[in-house]
């Protein structure tokens, strides 16, 4: 096992590379956050459980499959997939056919059909206590669900959807829109309060685990930083220091101190979160992989994330290279190349093995320290667009462009 500690990042060297913030508090209790956004001033503002579209073993033919189980109840495209955060135990999936289910993990049952959506369901997931699930769909219809009834709770229209995520504490969900707009809602009162940036598209966002701020990125390449509870912006990253294209990605250490963002710039950023100052930047010239884009595109960053037990973040790009950076140093340390370029990334959460999905339809885990390749699995015979790995790092879920989702054991003998 790694000699570290998990909730917090050793940094040395250089120290104007790297600003290190000592927030010297104590893990907030998420009681006492649920009680905090109760002061925020907000503004008023189907069943199913048969066995049809499941395949045996015996039917899925043809090429290598490694999955435990297939998950073909969508009739189109799989783009979102989410565990449960509690038990971790049911799946939400949502897709291109305007339908999310809920089902469970273990033998694919469906627990609940989420009707109603106009649009592809691009956003689904489940609140704190996995009580409610949300979904989203393109045109910017959100509904909640409670998920033991079946009961829709409440429902919201907004502008075309970029984002959805609840708050990791509190029965509280934030949306970001096309026309800039951050929502925060109290469900299922419907209690709202706006978070406005009318100059772009709020195309990406994330709660930090704090639970009294949000990061928040646009299309003309800003980030600020919310205060829930007050409603302004703390920090703006502009000018100079802001990317030069469209926010794609965001992710933030454990103690909220750092926020790592990716764009279409081809750069990623680290960023203080409680000075608002851009402390570091990553960037690869090009890459190795197969499947690139034209040399003249920005080799757009497609997914970012912290590793919990060592002082290390992940970029992964659009051409197919997955690039592990030393934070202190910032110095790249390895770079691992795909097929096909790569949709997202996932560290574990108590090791240095970080998972990858491609366009080639592929499932990566790679050990970060040495940049080789611990175990590939495949199934899918379309891209995976999104996927998911449970705490013990013993399952992951993908959804993909085939109409299915997947469900991988990650526990080999070779691990």
């Amino acid at each position: 096992m790694d000699n570290a500690q998990q909730d917090s990042i050793d940094l040395h060297g250089d120290e104007e590379i790297i600003e290190v913030i000592d927030l010297n508090e104590m893990e907030p209790d998420p009681d006492d956050l649920a009680d905090d956004l109760e002061d925020v001033d907000f503004e008023d503002a189907g069943k199913g459980n048969d066995d049809e579209g499941w395949e045996t073993e015996d039917e899925m033919e043809e090429d290598q499959d490694d999955s435990e189980l297939t998950f073909s109840k969508h009739t189109g495209s799989v783009f979102c997939v989410s565990l449960d955060p509690a038990t971790n135990s049911m799946v939400v999936t949502g897709g291109e056919d305007d339908m999310a289910y809920v089902w469970r993990l273990s033998d694919g049952e469906v627990l609940l059909e989420c009707t109603g959506h106009k649009d592809s369901v691009t956003c689904a997931a489940f609140s704190h206590d996995s009580s409610m699930v949300a979904c989203g769909d393109m045109s910017g219809l959100i509904k909640v669900w409670k998920v033991e009834t079946k009961e829709q709770l409440w429902s919201f229209e907004v502008g075309d959807l970029e984002w959805m995520e609840w708050h990791p504490c509190a029965a509280v969900l934030l949306a970001g829109t096309d026309d800039g707009n951050v929502w925060m809602w109290k469900i299922p009162s419907g209690d709202c309060k706006t978070f406005q940036c009318s100059a772009s598209q709020a195309t990406s966002g994330k709660v930090l685990p704090d639970g009294k701020r949000a990061v928040v990125g646009y299309d003309d390449g800003t980030v600020r930083i919310w205060d829930l509870k007050q409603g302004n912006a703390t920090h703006v990253i502009k000018g100079q220091d802001a990317h030069r294209g469209a926010l794609t990605c965001l992710a933030c250490n454990k103690d909220s101190s750092l926020v790592l963002t990716g764009s279409v710039d081809g750069l990623s950023k680290l960023i203080n979160t409680a000075t608002g100052k851009v402390v570091g930047a990553f960037s690869v010239d090009g890459g190795n992989a197969k499947g690139s884009k034209d040399s003249e595109e920005s080799n757009s960053v497609e997914s970012v994330g912290f590793c919990n037990i060592l002082p290390l973040v992940a970029v992964a790009y659009l051409d197919g290279t997955l690039a592990i950076y030393d934070l202190a140093t910032q110095v790249l340390r390895n770079t691992c190349a795909h097929e096909a370029g790569i949709v997202n990334l996932q560290w574990e959460e108590s090791s240095s093995v970080v998972a990858t999905c491609c366009l080639d339809g592929v499932l990566r885990l790679w050990d970060a320290r040495s940049g080789g390749i611990v175990s590939e699995y495949s199934g899918h015979t379309a891209e995976i667009l999104n996927f998911t790995v449970n705490r013990e790092a013993s399952v992951a879920v993908t959804a993909s462009g085939d109409n299915q989702a997947k469900v991988f054991c990650l526990q080999r003998p070779d691990r």
